[in-house]
């Protein structure tokens, strides 16, 4: 089913649009309301639209200017921004959804007891994916150090990433050896992705060649990979990269300043729960 079209309404601030890659089939499903989204843009049906977020508040006065995110998404979604605030924002007190995402046999790094944990569902072959773990990955961790818990959930978008749900496997079977998270940064740094490249990452890395290949050849964590992809439709994402921070939804490759605003608020306790 293709993404839903645009649609009107009531401008809201402050206003994200998501740069993120689109899923072009994905299956009927529950939905997910996101956090931060553009209100021209919005992916996920109107359904649970209406059960919505909360807005962050900003400072009374303070002109921001637009935050330019840069690139638009294969499905147009433009380039995202972040609205100038108001000099009268205030933080809505709507009800806020939070999604309890399982992490079991999901790899994680940072502390298990860190009061922030971020899930990222993504894609090792969607251009927005790899922008968001270049540019925002290590300076969000940076920023927050010991206090973020990262868990990676795989959704390869095949019918546009051909070579994605192989990389997610073959990331898998290198967990195996314990360098899960060596060989998931040579994946986002990869200009191609492919049974050559998985080999010789694994070479670079030392692996044993012989359990590493045959991992890879037996399709061992196929439906492993295919569990996550199932449990991002059934949850309603439509889009690489979304996250969760908290059980809260942001959507698409947002820029280190609106991570840092949701989990700022997140630990002095202004998100509801």
């Amino acid at each position: 089913m293709p993404v839903m079209p645009p649609r009107k309404k009531q401008p809201m601030e402050p206003a994200i649009e998501p740069t993120m890659e689109p899923v072009i089939q994905p299956q009927e499903s529950p939905e997910v309301t996101p956090l931060l989204m553009q209100e021209d843009t919005l992916t996920f049906k109107r359904s649970h639209f209406y059960a919505v977020v909360t807005v962050l508040a900003f400072a009374a006065g303070v002109l921001l200017g637009y935050v330019v995110w840069g690139g638009s998404s294969p499905a147009g979604a433009g380039t995202a921004q972040t609205v100038n605030p108001s000099s009268n924002a205030v933080a809505a007190q709507a009800e806020v959804k939070r999604y309890d995402i399982p992490t079991d046999n999901a790899y994680a790094i940072g502390p298990a007891d860190a009061p922030i944990t971020i899930i990222e569902f993504s894609d090792y072959q969607c251009p927005f994916c790899r922008r968001w773990h270049d540019e925002v990955y290590e300076p969000l961790l940076a920023a927050y150090p010991g206090k973020i818990r990262l868990v990676y959930r795989n959704f390869p978008l095949t019918s546009i990433h051909p070579d994605a749900q192989s990389a997610a496997e073959a990331a898998m079977c290198a967990g195996e050896q314990d360098v899960y998270w060596p060989f998931h940064e040579k994946l986002f740094s990869s200009e191609s992705l492919g049974s050559s490249t998985y080999l010789q990452y694994a070479r670079d890395l030392g692996l044993n060649m012989t359990s590493f290949e045959a991992c890879l050849s037996d399709r061992k964590y196929q439906q492993a990979v295919q569990t996550d992809s199932d449990f991002a439709i059934n949850l309603g994402i439509r889009s690489t990269p979304t996250f969760f921070i908290n059980g809260l939804a942001v959507v698409g490759a947002q820029p280190l300043d609106v991570f840092k605003q949701v989990i700022d608020k997140e630990l002095s306790g202004d998100i509801p729960n």
